[in-house]
């Protein structure tokens, strides 16, 4: 049945209240009428409803078929998910599914559907390529919410005693349109201004949270009224000139008040010499602390709760707070909580209404609920099905855009043949869920793992690992969400302001072109090359001015711009690189041309100077000498690691010192991952640079010490040397961590190599890669010698070869289908691998790697190295629209003379791939370039005295540098214990 062309709609089931549907008659008309050569879909079979907002006879006027029975279809399609007995074997599926955070309430849904082969194609995750959602009803949810409110705002100001026209106002569901709704808003709106509203309950503020799709929707609904806009600064003024007002019955107030207010209004940092910062509320809220119950509700009639939220974010209201403002007088008289987010951002609201009955009363002062608008307290209306009461135009805007893609769904067998945000939202096929979506059995299973740390401790893990990784996937879409709304290179209310596209002529510039220039020639235009470049082209614009004076305190020149040259040997990249960054020139430059080379350096103003993220290595550190006696600063290891690594290290190290501490342990991990959800494949890892590199890099042998003991691991044993763990402030992340090389040299480096009985450098990666990655090491997928079989003319395929590594007769090479079972099977026979789970880890990375097909290996393979370093880098590479991710994280334990009690001091960098316009800039780029930029405004600024070769270890680099790292929005969590 699949891709038979046949479309069903189902009859909605979950609520009486739903009365949307996929696509109206007009959308089945224009996908029917149009030929199925040209639509993909032949025949349109819809479920019979008596409560759709289109009627049974009008879909079959269109040339609809309307029978219960859609066996016959292959696609399927609904709003909300349908009853388990609707599911109907090897079918594709689209609709509301809530299911890819591995929701518990909808995992029989999920079982059923993986059970029966279906194919299902969730209308959440359909997102364009601008990382916003394709298919929502936001707006809508606004505007009944609204309009929902004022009707019951005029019952509850009747109980009040006073007489209002909002009490002519019906629900949303009573008008037969959107535009009969807007209609008598707008008679409301005409007998206020005529007529006017009683001053006792006025001013009468409505407060908007959040700036989405629904805060739009529901201030859409409020504009039809007289009204008002006010900063959140002004209410205070506004309820101040109420009160000198002396209050009479016969007084009338003519309009109303809105105030949308956002997270800054909501929040402020517990650091009182700190700002607030965007980025980092949504990084760190634990940084910040609740305001909004001192600073907004006190002035605030209504609140329209309109924001996204999530737990690790301060509540808009407590309980408490709510009972405190009631009993100082607070005019707060009701709340819309259009979000719905049950026991949330408003702590009272924990159970969600109907539309037949949307309001219950909360009485704070006795913790209590009531279902009348008669007492004390405040109405609340939670009502999670809004969008429905306006389904005719709901369902008119969501098959405008439905109707685009039901054609490929109709007539899709091979998935791999949709387009890209169709396959993303795909979340099971054929029996199996699909690379993007195989983390939710982790989720599931996630509360009962208890991993080991470094071989030398155990971790019992007392969060609930399953709702902080729910968490996590929600904060991957915030955070892209943000980084979006605001982003990186542009936050027009935090105190950075990188701004790109062209730049118009201003005061602003015409201010600029009065300082001087500093030139900084850039090398290179790899993926650091970008947010280098942008973060050094900002520096002369005036946030950011104020952003750098802060962090760096004094002697900041305000009369200092950079200008950035990019030079590469193909000035196409160059180019590429400089798009939209002010100031910046791209030049074509070879750097074994030596003339040209000092031709470029010769411009720059930085001198001789010279910041690289690169290792200090022995033949870099020979012009220590050259370097000081020339005046010259050569700042190496000014990255991530090496760079952040070496100033949080430094930073704890020194701090315990000036404590008289002891070092007693140094414990530090570092890895570059794929975010949770991009890990959705077996490895759970990707490439962002040469996998070559990569496993040549993971197959050095290592040293280290662990409480006292010398420990040395050969490099063909180090990844059977993996050890599972969960790092304190993470809980959520199941990793492993494999040995660095010579973790010894930090001891020297750091000096505490005398002192430190152990110390342990390590890389980390998702539970699992070791056992897989040693497996495949056994097999020869790794072997670099050349193999006889890629040496003939005849090139062999990857199934050929891969027969070659497993033994396999030749005769075997016909058969029709090799499946993961025979080759885990053959790896456990081979004795490559004793556990079975282990053998089927790798035999599923195997045939993900496409070592199963008959394609040919290209002749430039020889090796078996080769043929998987290709298979890699085809198919575990990040797509444009996947973010990685950048974890580090030190443990230091210190010994303190006056204490009995050893103190344990930790530091975590956790940071996220940002998009902007569509773009990704890696979190690798971002905390490999932003760390260099700051290195050459440090020397820039004549921060940095020392002179000669130097690393990031001495405090008047590293205290700079970690400052403006954090204004940056690249953030540290600290904590001792």
């Amino acid at each position: 049945m699949l891709g038979n062309g046949v479309v069903g709609i189902l009859a909605e089931s979950v609520n009486k209240w739903e009365r949307r549907a996929p696509l109206t008659p007009s959308h089945c008309a224009r996908l029917l009428h149009s030929g199925r050569d040209r639509t993909g879909v032949a025949r349109i079979i819809v479920q019979p409803s008596t409560k759709r907002i289109h009627h049974d006879v009008l879909y079959e006027d269109v040339g609809c078929e309307v029978s219960e029975d859609l066996s016959e279809c292959g696609l399927i399609l609904g709003i909300k998910q349908p009853k388990l007995e609707m599911i109907f074997p090897d079918r594709a599926y689209a609709f509301f599914s809530h299911t890819h955070k591995a929701q518990r309430e909808n995992m029989p849904l999920l079982d059923k559907i993986l059970a029966d082969r279906v194919s299902l194609y969730d209308y959440e995750l359909i997102v364009g390529d601008h990382g916003k959602r394709l298919l929502a009803f936001g707006k809508f949810a606004g505007r009944a919410g609204m309009i929902d409110f004022l009707c019951g705002l005029g019952q509850r100001y009747l109980s009040l005693g006073y007489s209002t026209p909002f009490l002519s106002l019906g629900a949303s569901y009573m008008y037969s349109s959107l535009a009969a709704a807007k209609a008598a808003v707008i008679s409301v709106g005409e007998e206020i201004a005529t007529l006017g509203l009683p001053s006792g309950i006025c001013p009468l503020v409505f407060v908007f949270t959040g700036s989405g799709n629904v805060s739009v929707g529901a201030q859409e609904i409020f504009k039809l009224l007289p009204h008002t806009f006010v900063e959140p600064s002004r209410l205070p003024d506004l309820f101040e000139v109420g009160k000198r007002q002396p209050v009479r019955a016969s007084k009338r107030v003519f309009h109303v008040y809105g105030c949308v207010v956002t997270a800054q209004d909501m929040v402020e940092p517990r650091d009182p010499t700190k700002v607030f910062d965007q980025a980092d509320y949504y990084a760190h809220p634990e940084h910040y602390n609740p305001i909004f119950h001192e600073k907004i509700a006190p002035f605030t009639s209504v609140i329209v709760n309109c924001m996204y939220w999530e737990k690790r974010f301060p509540r808009l209201l407590s309980n408490r707070q709510l009972q405190d403002l009631m009993m100082k007088g607070c005019p707060l008289v009701g709340i819309s909580d259009i979000t719905c987010d049950i026991g949330g951002s408003l702590e009272f609201v924990k159970q969600t209404t109907s539309i037949d009955s949307p309001f219950f009363r909360y009485d704070p002062i006795n913790d209590s609920y009531h279902y009348d608008m008669e007492g004390s307290g405040v109405v609340c209306l939670a009502v999670d099905i809004l969008p429905t009461e306006f389904a005719k135009e709901a369902s008119q805007h969501f098959g405008d855009i439905l109707s685009q893609f039901v054609g490929s769904l109709a007539s899709a067998i091979d998935i791999t043949k949709l387009s890209a945000h169709l396959r993303r939202a795909c979340i099971a096929h054929g029996g199996v869920l699909t690379p993007l979506y195989e983390y939710i059995p982790r989720m599931r299973n996630s509360d009962s793992e208890v991993l080991m740390l470094c071989h030398t401790r155990n971790l019992k893990l007392v969060p609930d690992n399953r709702e902080v990784l729910d968490q996590i996937i929600d904060s991957l879409t915030s955070i892209a969400n943000s980084a979006e709304n605001y982003g990186f290179y542009n936050q027009e209310r935090s105190r950075i302001s990188l701004k790109l596209g062209k730049v118009q002529e201003s005061s602003i510039e015409k201010e600029r072109d009065t300082k001087k220039k500093t030139a900084v020639l850039i090398l290179g235009a790899g993926r650091v090359c970008e947010p280098a470049a942008k973060m050094l082209a900002s520096i002369g614009r005036a946030s950011s001015r104020q952003l750098h004076k802060s962090s760096m305190e004094d002697n900041f020149d305000e009369q200092n711009d950079i200008q950035v040259i990019v030079g590469s040997l193909y000035l196409k990249d160059a180019e590429e690189i400089i798009d939209g960054i002010p100031d910046a020139t791209a030049v074509q430059l070879d750097v074994m041309d030596h003339r040209s080379l000092y031709k470029y350096i010769s411009q720059v103003e930085l001198g001789k100077h010279l910041v690289t993220a690169s290792y200090v290595d022995d033949s870099m550190f020979k012009l220590d000498e050259k370097a000081k006696s020339a005046g010259v600063t050569i700042l190496g290891e000014m990255g991530l690691d090496p760079g952040i690594d070496h100033m949080m290290a430094m930073k704890m190290i020194n701090q315990a010192r000036a404590r008289k501490g002891k070092i007693k342990s140094f414990i530090s991990y570092c890895g570059g991952l794929p975010s949770p959800a991009a890990a959705n494949n077996p490895l759970a890892y990707k490439f962002s640079w040469s996998p070559a590199g990569a496993i040549r890099a993971g197959r050095n042998s290592a040293t280290y010490r662990s409480q006292g003991k010398m420990v040395h691991i050969d490099g063909d044993n180090l990844y059977d040397s993996a050890a599972r763990f969960r790092i304190p402030d993470l809980p959520a992340f199941a990793l492993e961590v494999l040995p660095n090389r010579n973790s010894l040299v930090y001891g020297e480096l750091y000096g505490i190599g005398s002192e430190a009985s152990t110390i342990f450098r390590g890389t980390l990666r998702y539970e699992g890669f070791g056992e897989i990655m040693g497996t495949l090491a056994r097999i020869g997928f790794f072997s670099n010698e050349a193999h006889p079989i890629l040496k003939d003319r005849k090139r062999p395929t990857f199934r050929k070869f891969l027969f070659e590594l497993l033994n396999i007769k030749d005769e075997d090479l016909d058969r029709p289908f090799i499946g993961e079972k025979d080759i885990e099977d053959r790896i456990v026979t081979l004795g490559h691998c004793k556990e079975q789970g282990i053998a089927m880890k790798t035999a599923k990375t195997i045939k993900f790697l496409g070592f199963h097909e008959q394609t040919e290996i290209p002749v430039t393979c020889q090796s078996a190295f080769n043929v998987t370093c290709l298979c890699m880098e085809e198919r575990l590479a990040y797509s444009s629209t996947e973010q990685d991710m950048v974890l580090l994280h030190h443990e230091v334990e210190v010994d303190f003379p006056d204490s009995q009690i050893t103190e344990n001091h930790r530091a975590t960098l956790l940071e996220f791939g940002r998009t902007h316009n569509g773009k990704t800039t890696t979190a690798m780029a971002l905390t490999v370039g932003i760390p260099a930029a700051i290195g050459a405004l440090l020397l820039l600024e004549n921060k940095i005295k020392t002179r000669g070769v130097l690393r990031p270890i001495e405090p008047e680099i590293y205290v700079p540098a970690l400052d403006i790292l954090q204004a940056y929005g690249i953030k540290l969590m600290e904590k001792n214990e």
